[in-house]
């Protein structure tokens, strides 16, 4: 399975709820020596925001991944950018005031961007 139908799999769960922080943490996890459950409570309040509106939970779990990956700020950097350069923002309020969708579906889909540009990067 892929990172990004691992994050699929995840924000699709009707039996668990998987945050943006969540699913976009765990699908790197298996690679990186750290069970999903241990991941799943790491990431626990990093979603929406850091549990205020504040940077991407998205984001928040793909910069763990990098970490927890050995990458350098150089790397993170590189994602913040091309994730900001995707998205227009890097913060949950703003990403989410410039969306026409439903809230689920516009963060599903800055889970599986941020993935996506992490699974690039750790590569």
């Amino acid at each position: 399975m892929t990172k990004i139908d691992h994050a699929h799999q995840l924000r699709e769960d009707t039996k668990k709820h998987y945050n943006c922080s969540q699913a976009s943490f765990l699908p790197f996890c298996k690679e990186l020596g750290i069970d999903e459950d241990t991941a799943y409570k790491i990431a626990a309040n990093f979603g929406s925001g850091m549990r205020h509106g504040s940077t991407c939970g998205a984001v928040s779990g793909v910069l763990m991944a990098l970490g927890l990956a050995g990458k350098d700020e150089k790397t993170a950097a590189a994602f913040l950018r091309k994730f900001r350069e995707k998205n227009g923002s890097l913060i949950c309020h703003q990403l989410l005031a410039n969306h026409s969708a439903d809230k689920k579906e516009h963060c599903d889909t800055m889970v599986y961007d941020a993935v996506a540009i992490g699974e690039e990067l750790i590569k």
